[in-house]
């Protein structure tokens, strides 16, 4: 076992494994918590909410240290703590809402007000998810997979390497920020190694792995399903082979993140000559927050001990409004004050300077005793079928755009998410009773929608193959909330429809004699 015999020679151990695995969630909670306010106490954001008289609350009772940090410390989103305190560091300024200069930052999907939001990562943030990635490494002892397996490469698909610099900090995507800082006895084992991995062109990138593809002995691979669908098709096609399979017959396991894997199983598993075990993570650009840490488990566990503190905050009217916003006033929970089997959205503070930060996840605690949880979804509508995180922010900006110059009024739309030819597609149904070119129309919202979003664009090019767009007469938005009951002042048509609302949808259009 390779890997793990490595991290034991290095000195790595299971303590901080163990240490979770024996401790109460609460008090691994609390320490952490205090770490945190130590190491900002004399920050800015330190100064202004009086992080000393927080940590002199530690001294008290289980629950005094919590109310004094919740009561003195406001909740965040990404608007708000970039316009108090992250734009400041972008601009290169010391000691604002961690120790020290940040130099890089993570790009993630974009707002209404910019293509893609600044993630700050410090170093103490890079080591942290190192650590967790260690421990999810060591994990894979508790699974029945073969010796052999650990002395294979492990493939790890991400962003370039190369990353942008403005004379001030480097930015670009979380994969490519850490896999630059991979540590020595991990480079003889990653895939596809440091030139490759430079590449900023994701097409020649994809070519040159299809390439190498045959020299390397692959036992693990890991990233997004579809970009990961994307290049095993193009590797059988290359070498005309069946399945993956016989060009890397010890691969063994798929590490994924980022999206729900389950739209993509069926069509993945089509590429494979044998089964897989699929291992699922949790890693935003915020943080490493949880991984898969039993086989046989769909569940992931918390990471409570290294240098992230998890708040919950029940997802329900009284806390987030009907836009998906938090509301200040918003009840917020510690860990040991949640319950299974209901939905919250999570506040994480870190070692990366984000303090009380809304990440916009929804998740439910299936095993409160082991911090266990699965994710559930978003805070707001969004569409998400393999990456492109499109929000009804960029929705709502680009019907806008386009009901301008086309000169017509856009009453309702909604958007659904379709398989399209083993890959994705949007379907967009416009509410309007105004004359206009359907095709036209889809073709200037997806045009917008690039120009909107980051991971939109980077998606068109590769999974989200086809965009459908569909003029209908606004009475029939109306119409169909009639039949659920939702008609009225206060109801609105949902922006993005999944599941059973979007086959009542379809239902619903076919009734009327469409074939759709």
């Amino acid at each position: 076992m390779a890997i793990i015999s490595t991290l034991l020679k290095k000195g790595i151990r299971l303590r901080e494994s163990l240490e979770q695995e024996y401790s109460q969630p609460i008090e691994l909670q609390k320490q952490a918590l205090k770490k945190l306010l130590i190491a900002s106490n004399r920050t800015a954001i330190g100064e202004k909410y009086d992080f000393p008289g927080i940590l002199k609350s530690f001294k008290g009772g289980n629950d005094q240290f919590y109310e004094k940090f919740k009561n003195s410390v406001p909740i965040y989103d990404y608007d708000k703590i970039y316009e108090e305190w992250w734009h400041r560091l972008l601009n290169g300024e010391r000691d604002i809402t961690w120790p020290g200069k940040v130099k890089h930052f993570a790009l993630s999907s974009g707002t209404s007000g910019a293509a893609s939001k600044y993630i700050p990562i410090t170093k103490d943030m890079v080591k942290a998810i190192r650590r967790t990635g260690v421990r999810q490494i060591l994990s894979l002892s508790k699974y029945d997979l073969p010796k052999s397996l650990f002395t294979k490469g492990i493939l790890m698909l991400g962003g370039s390497t190369d990353l942008e610099f403005n004379g001030t900090y480097f930015s670009g995507d979380l994969s490519g920020i850490t896999a630059g800082k991979l540590p020595i006895w991990f480079q003889r084992f990653y895939k596809p190694g440091k030139k490759i991995s430079r590449n900023k062109n994701w097409g020649d990138k994809l070519d040159q792995i299809v390439e190498k593809a045959p020299k390397w002995d692959i036992g693990i691979i890991v990233g997004v399903p579809a970009w990961l669908q994307i290049l095993l098709e193009k590797i059988i096609e290359r070498y005309q082979v069946a399945h993956i399979h016989e060009i890397w017959p010890n691969l063994q396991i798929f590490v994924h993140g980022g999206v729900s894997f389950e739209p993509y199983k069926k069509g993945f598993e089509k590429l494979l000559g044998k089964p897989l075990t699929y291992i699922e993570t949790y890693l935003a650009s915020e943080g490493f927050l949880a991984f898969q840490a039993l086989p046989r488990r769909k569940s992931m566990r918390l990471v409570l001990n290294n240098g992230i503190f998890h708040e919950f905050v029940p997802f329900n009217d009284k806390n987030f409004d009907e836009n998906g916003s938090i509301r200040q006033d918003a009840e917020t929970l510690k860990i040991d004050q949640v319950e299974e089997g209901k939905d919250y959205a999570i506040l994480i503070s870190t070692c990366a300077g984000a303090w009380r930060y809304l990440i916009g996840d929804t998740i439910r605690f299936v095993s409160k005793e082991e911090s266990e949880i699965i994710i559930t979804g978003r805070t707001k509508h969004f569409l998400s079928l393999c990456g492109e995180h499109l929000s009804v922010d960029n929705m709502n900006k680009a019907v806008e755009l386009a009901s301008n110059e086309f000169d017509i009024t856009i009453k309702e739309f909604t958007v659904l998410g379709e398989p399209y030819k083993n890959l994705f597609a949007h379907h967009w149904y416009i509410g309007t009773n105004d004359s206009v070119d359907a095709q036209q129309l889809g073709e200037r919202i997806d045009a917008l929608l690039k120009e909107l979003n980051d991971d939109y664009a980077v998606e068109r090019r590769h999974a989200l193959k086809k965009v459908f767009c569909e003029v209908r007469p606004s009475s029939d938005f109306y119409d169909w909330m009639r039949s659920q009951g939702k008609e009225g002042g206060q109801n609105k048509f949902p922006r993005v429809l999944k599941g059973e609302k979007a086959e009542s949808w379809r239902e619903f259009l076919n009734k009327k004699g469409d074939n759709l």
